[in-house]
């Protein structure tokens, strides 16, 4: 197998992806994380293989916590899983599976190793005549695809375009819909970005195949002038001009100097009336009629970075799971400052100061005995753990911490006007994150002159310090909510994983399925067996007061 902690790294990176925090998570259901491929302020998504070392690469979806426990962000997050899972095309990627596992709310696609259409137009140069031809006709196949699932996509744009050695697919389906569904939008708001929206959908909510046809008009034009047919934002001034006035007539003048027959079939594309737009399938024949019925080579800058974005993935492909720790950033310890190396005075001083401490903590340690020694007659008194006082040689280095800042774009795809984040653009992402340091980190030692290394100051206790108390495992293990909203059988989510982690740490039993995050009858139940050993109301409800008895020590 390929050496991945030597090549770790620069796959990562070729790959599209960039080394996990230590906050990250080291599974997500039938998945090991090897990098981090975008973020939101939804979500993350992650670069991912199986953790059985199965085929092919994944990108997973993690929504955070606080959205993923919302029912109404579950539905919609339900609904963009099934139907992306509708559709059937080599033009987007395919839907692997979704899950609720460990407070982590996920969804894993196909990864394909390739660049945004906007990242390629912004790093690699406008496409060719032929490329965009090519683009016209693999979206035109992407487009057939979604009208032959029912499903309009609603949010097509060049951030949601992937170009691959593969050829051309589309993304991100977080907002789109089932044609024979309710629409999400509501009066007076609209899903979306307004520079790609069909005027429709702006001016009365109406969304269907035509209306992805005007937004793979707009990503088109983009892709061959560098600019959005009817300007770049997401102000209203954008709206108003794509719902009532006709595309900026300078981009549209570019595009009709380097190939007039593309410039007319775009302008089809964004025309004001729907009935006026080619379909899908008269894309692909224009395509063809062009004489560019087959797929042409990206041109040179963009084909190179493209190998070598497979590349990347090849040797993450090559390696074993087991190596994918190393691809973390690790935490930095922070040492404690190492001493000059001592000569000649400086020793002998140093053995005074050792000394003359050692007698003065002895001093102490007989204070301390005679004024805290029990009374002859009296009952000695528990320990309430004394403190000590220790001189020690050897720093202990600092304990470090760590806190990082889940539909997500490769690292790189911000489009610059917009400051949004791509999943390669994620309009989902981050999920919350926590600190994760060790409870401590190993010590620091300096070493002096040439490697040997002086006596240590000779250590002196006062009393032997009481070990503090064991933190309980209900307290320690079960970290996935703190606050109290009253948490009842039907409810699901991450208070009461919170409850069933607590309720089982105790010793109680919360059915068959274990901390599934839903609060079903034997989580009831699990609950009423507590709340009646604490002496608690028992109502089966886990309130302000259950709470408080579930988070104690005892």
């Amino acid at each position: 197998m390929t050496d991945i902690p030597a090549a770790g790294d620069t796959a990562l990176r070729q790959a599209g992806a960039v080394p996990l925090l230590p906050a990250d998570p080291g599974r997500i259901g039938p998945y090991a994380p090897l990098g981090l491929l975008g973020s939101g302020g939804m979500g993350r998504v992650y670069l991912a293989r199986r953790a059985d070392d199965g085929p092919g690469l994944a990108a997973v979806k993690v929504i955070r916590p606080e959205y993923a426990e919302g029912p109404d962000f579950r539905r919609r997050f339900e609904r963009e899983a099934a139907v992306h899972g509708r559709v059937r095309t080599p033009r987007a990627p395919h839907l692997l599976g979704t899950g609720f596992d460990d407070a982590l709310l996920w969804m894993a696609t196909e990864y394909l190793p390739g660049l945004s259409l906007a990242e390629a137009v912004r790093e690699c140069g406008l496409l060719e005549p032929a490329g965009v031809w090519r683009l016209v006709a693999e979206l035109g196949e992407a487009l057939s695809a979604l009208a032959a699932a029912g499903v309009v996509h609603r949010d097509l744009k060049p951030s949601n375009v992937i170009l691959s050695p593969r050829g051309t697919h589309v993304i991100d389906f977080g907002i789109s819909r089932a044609a024979d569904s309710s629409a999400i939008t509501t009066t007076g708001h609209r899903v979306g970005t307004a520079a790609y929206m069909a005027p429709e959908y702006l001016r009365e909510g109406r969304c269907d195949a035509a209306s992805d046809v005007f937004s793979l008009g707009c990503t088109i034009v983009y892709a061959a002038t560098g600019h959005a047919p009817f300007g770049d934002g997401t102000g209203v001034d954008v709206m108003h001009r794509v719902a009532f006035e006709a595309p900026d007539t300078e981009v549209m003048a570019e595009l009709a100097q380097r190939d007039s027959a593309l410039a007319a079939l775009l302008s089809a594309c964004l025309a004001k009336d729907p009935a006026g737009r080619p379909t899908p399938r008269q894309l692909i024949d224009a395509a063809t009629a062009a004489g560019h019925g087959r797929a042409t080579d990206w041109h040179g800058p963009l084909a190179a970075r493209l190998r070598d974005r497979q590349q990347g993935c090849a040797v993450l492909e090559g390696g074993s799971v087991r190596q994918s720790p190393h691809f973390r950033t690790p935490l930095e310890p922070v040492l404690s400052p190492v001493s000059a190396p001592a000569t000649g005075t400086g020793k002998r001083r140093r053995a005074l100061l050792a000394a003359v401490a050692g007698i003065a903590v002895g001093a102490v340690a007989v204070g301390a005995f005679l004024l805290t020694r029990p009374d002859a007659g009296s009952p000695a008194a528990a320990p309430t753990g004394a403190s000590s006082v220790t001189a020690s040689a050897t720093p202990t280095a600092a304990k470090a911490g760590a806190s990082a800042s889940p539909s997500g774009k490769d690292a790189g795809e911000k489009k610059a006007d917009e400051k949004k984040t791509d999943k390669r653009e994620v309009q989902t992402a981050a999920p919350e994150e926590s600190s994760s340091a060790p409870d401590s980190t190993p010590s620091a030692t300096a070493a002096q002159g040439g490697g040997s290394t002086e006596a240590p100051t000779p250590t002196a206790t006062v009393t032997k310090t009481a070990a503090p108390p064991a933190t309980p495992a209900w307290i320690s293990g079960c970290t996935y909510y703190s606050g109290t909203e009253q948490t009842e059988y039907g409810d699901k989510g991450q208070r009461v994983v919170q409850v069933q982690c607590m309720l089982t740490k105790r010793g109680y039993s919360v059915g068959g399925s274990g901390v599934d995050g839903e609060f079903g009858k034997d989580t009831q139940s699990a609950v009423k067996q507590f709340q009646s050993a604490k002496g608690l109301e028992v109502d089966g409800q886990v309130g302000p007061n259950t709470w408080a008895a579930l988070r104690s020590s005892t």
